[in-house]
């Protein structure tokens, strides 16, 4: 073990600080195998995604000990990032944490690693060494997983090429962990644990026999024109063929639901939902035919799925999915998207190589390497061993 690992012992104190759906989902193998490690584990939830996680807790079995409430309706990034630190450093000093996770690209990760810093306590980051290249996008995230790089202690790389891209920028190989990505343990987990809801029983005999486009969009910079073009290029989609159903998950976002509902409302063939809990979401991402989204989350599940998706983006942080042949880049333009949505019918190699590509980020064990570098390897007949995996 390198210093930096050995500064953590059996008994240190671990602080998780999350407060958006996909840091919940990413974060819930680690907290569970945490507390059934015995480990003493504090969590916080900044309160960012209010109602979209309740029904996270309740799947997960897991209880926060702190939620910060950070939210409020119409609070700017610097307003929201302001509440957080103001919000975050009287749990630290409180709690006295020997180490803060944090993951991905949030508000709550780049300011639960500040808050953490500038009290002098190590960060660890999951989830570390994503780029797309770009500063502005996605906005902010980009930024903030750059932010959170220089500031960790810690840094839980899901694949090689964010490994390679963490030593590019100066980063000690002794600090860099290949772990894969615990979206994958929370994936496989819940579709091995859970049935899916009446709600998506009925929606998959609904889409019986049609191939089911599933749709997500909520970027920042997908706001206004883009979205709504996007959109009426899907609807002009799935009416071009009787065979195809489409089912959105509408974010909650005004500017989303309002592009929604002037595009897609009243089509007998698509479905147009409020946010799906996780289980329910994953089942019928399982279920898809071709997946359609902005989302860097859905990216590795949909490659974790052998699903082939659209990328309703100019450029990804995760470019192993696309290397892989599972997604595709779009970009703004609604012609480029008209052309690979026909694409989808007739490619048949994507939709093979798609499924040949389930372990790019990883085979489902990423919280137990986790847990085995900052503590030490688990007591076990077989250890795990570092991953190998995409480049």
């Amino acid at each position: 073990m390198t210093q930096v690992v050995s500064e953590l012992s059996k008994t240190s104190k671990i602080l998780i600080c999350f407060g958006t759906r996909p840091e919940l989902i990413k974060f819930a193998p680690m907290i569970q195998f945490l507390v059934a490690s015995g480990k003493q584990l504090v969590t916080v939830n900044t309160g960012q995604h209010t109602d979209l996680l309740l029904p996270l807790f309740e799947l997960f079995g897991i209880r926060p000990d702190y939620n910060l409430e950070a939210m409020v309706a119409g609070q700017s990034l610097n307003a929201l990032g302001s509440r957080l630190l103001e919000k975050l450093d009287p749990v630290l000093e409180k709690e006295q944490p020997d180490l803060v996770l944090v993951q991905g690209d949030t508000a709550s990760a780049v300011m639960g690693s500040m808050a953490a810093f500038n009290r002098r306590i190590p960060v660890g980051h999951l989830e570390a060494g994503l780029r797309s290249g770009n500063p502005l996008s996605p906005f902010p995230e980009e930024m903030n997983r750059r932010l959170v790089g220089q500031i960790a202690r810690f840094h839980f790389a899901a694949t090689e090429r964010n490994r390679r891209t963490l030593l590019d920028e100066g980063v000690k190989p002794e600090s860099i962990h290949l772990v894969g990505n615990t979206v994958v343990d929370a994936l496989h987990q819940t579709l091995k644990t859970t049935r899916p809801g009446s709600t998506v029983a009925e929606m998959q005999e609904w889409a019986a026999g049609k191939k089911l486009v599933l749709v997500t969009t909520h970027r920042r910079e997908n706001f206004g024109e883009t979205m709504s073009l996007h959109l009426r290029a899907l609807r002009e989609f799935i009416e071009s063929r009787t065979d195809l159903a489409m089912v959105f998950p509408v974010h909650p976002n005004p500017n989303v639901r309002a592009a929604v509902n002037a595009e897609l409302d009243h089509h007998p063939r698509i479905r147009l939902t409020d946010p799906m809990g996780y289980c329910d979401f994953v089942h019928l991402l399982s279920h898809a035919w071709l997946i359609v989204s902005d989302s860097g989350g859905i990216q590795e599940e949909a490659t974790a799925l052998g699903k082939p998706m659209i990328v309703l983006r100019e450029n990804t942080e995760r470019p192993e999915a696309v290397e892989c042949g599972v997604a595709r880049l779009v970009g703004e333009s609604p012609e480029r998207l008209r052309e690979m949505l026909r694409t989808a019918l007739i490619d048949e190699v994507w939709h093979a190589s798609a499924s040949r590509s389930c372990d790019v980020f990883g085979d489902g064990h990423a919280a137990e390497r986790i847990c085995d570098v900052l503590f030490g390897a688990s007591e076990k007949t077989n250890p795990l061993q570092p991953l190998s995996i995409a480049a």
